[in-house]
């Protein structure tokens, strides 16, 4: 017998929120059939719109809150409820880090089937605005000149703005710079729908520690109108920029970064600090973009390693060797091995940069390079995995159950994934022994997250 949903479209109707959805929306359960409001918190009572209906969920539109939550605030961001950058700035920071552990939590449970588990408070940032080092942001065109910002939720219109809350104000004055100068000598935005225009995203670089300033402008075509001009501007405009970087993009597609790079003035790279350890950071190498962060999330997994310089340690998805390198001063080997060459070239260029000489890098697929590093007789007693959101391969899950490491130390951008590939390593023989969450991306739903994990 089918279920009659109990709620039709444009039905105006008094809820009980009692839920986040993992992108921040309120969920609310009419006769268990859940409705999911944008804007909305747990705890609070409203009368919402109901405003699209499907078999198994449907979604409303806030109207009226009858009773508030107790972490509701006021947003100071003047664009949040049209830009898409953030999801959580509504909710008061101590509610944002209360939300995220029990988002940790379900998850364990409800898919990972790890009810046990220690789950400690997650580590926030005593000052959780402004801390993003990178800004990427796509270009338009209004009357009067170039615009830029982030998109609005679901759609590709350009929210322009002036400032973000969550970016180093530093990537904020390179944003207006460019617009203000490629206005001025006439420089056209990309259209996505015509493929024509030249200008498509701006980039912003900036080391934390270094205070070094990386400008980077993505345009279609090679053609730059009046490029030794707007670059001569922009070195006089923002005080410490050290590279100046055209990226090609002539492609039809969402990808920001084309296949062509060239350096219209100063250095290939920039520097940054993360403790101790400093790193080179080019165009395209990935970098977290909270350093200070990065220090607390590393620091938890070097911490779990239980490193005293006799271990051999396996990074697999080593990126730019940031993980690598922090490990390498306690190990006494640590191999890395990553996809992307440019990566693999970023991680040698650093370990060369801070003169550490137990390390070694390898470029491909971590679930085809370990194996072959296991038959060679390279035993890891640590592993190290931080795969991208889609979780580890099945292929290198089973090699770690195959290998036998002491101990794993597992850093994820994604609790869910976390959650399945916990389950695969416990049945295969491993006890998942506590997890620390680690705040890196405030007032946005990511979390990060750090196990440690021990064989039985």
């Amino acid at each position: 017998m089918t279920k009659t949903i109990p709620v039709q479209k444009n039905d105006y109707i008094e809820v009980v929120f009692e839920d986040l959805t993992h992108d921040g929306a309120g969920v609310a359960k009419v006769d268990g059939y859940p409705l999911f409001v944008k804007n909305a918190l747990p705890g609070e009572k409203a009368k919402i719109k109901v405003i699209k209906v499907n078999k198994g969920y449907g979604f409303g539109r806030l109207e009226e809150i009858l009773e508030e939550s107790p972490y509701r605030v006021d947003t100071p961001c003047p664009i949040y409820k049209e830009c898409g950058g953030c999801q959580l700035q509504h909710l008061s920071y101590e509610g944002q880090l209360l939300a995220k552990e029990k988002q940790v939590r379900d998850v364990l449970t409800r898919i990972g089937k790890l009810e046990n588990v220690k789950v400690h408070p997650v580590l926030g940032m005593s000052e959780p605005w402004r801390y993003r080092n990178k800004a990427q942001v796509p270009v338009g065109e209004r009357e009067g000149g170039l615009i830029a910002g982030f998109y609005q939720q679901r759609s590709h219109e350009i929210i322009d703005m002036e400032a973000c809350m969550i970016q180093q104000e530093k990537n904020d004055e390179v944003v207006q710079a460019v617009k203000r100068i490629c206005t001025k000598y006439g420089v056209t935005a990309y259209n996505e729908q015509r493929h024509k225009g030249s200008l498509r995203h701006i980039m912003a670089r900036h080391g934390q520690v270094t205070k070094e300033v990386m400008v980077v402008l993505v345009t279609r075509t090679p053609d730059l109108p009046n490029k030794e001009r707007i670059v001569k501007e922009i070195v006089e405009a923002v005080e410490g920029v050290k590279s100046i970087i055209q990226n090609v993009n002539s492609k039809k597609t969402n990808v920001i970064l084309g296949d062509e790079t060239r350096v219209l003035w100063g250095e290939e790279v920039i520097y940054d600090l993360i403790g101790n350890v400093k790193f080179a950071i080019s165009s395209r190498s990935f970098y977290q973009v909270n350093p200070a962060q990065t220090k607390v999330l590393y620091d938890q997994a070097l911490s779990y390693a239980e490193l005293t310089g006799e271990e051999t340690v396996i990074d697999a998805y080593c990126g730019i060797g940031t993980i690598s390198l922090f490990l390498a001063q306690k190990a006494k080997k640590v191999y890395g091995v990553e996809i992307v060459p440019e990566a693999i070239a970023d991680a040698n260029r650093n370990a060369e940069l801070n003169e550490i000489d137990n390390v070694e890098f390898a470029v491909g697929e971590a679930e085809v390079v370990i194996p072959n590093w296991y038959k060679e007789g390279i035993v890891a007693d640590v592993l190290v995995v931080d795969p991208p959101r889609k979780g580890c391969d099945d292929a290198l899950l089973q090699t770690i159950i195959e290998m036998k490491p002491k101990k794993v130390v597992y850093v994820s951008c994604n609790p869910a994934t976390l959650a399945r590939d916990l389950r695969i390593l416990e049945d295969g023989g491993y006890r998942t022994v506590e997890v620390q969450p680690v705040d890196m991306f405030p007032h946005t739903t990511h979390v990060e997250c750090v196990a440690l994990i021990e064989l039985k």
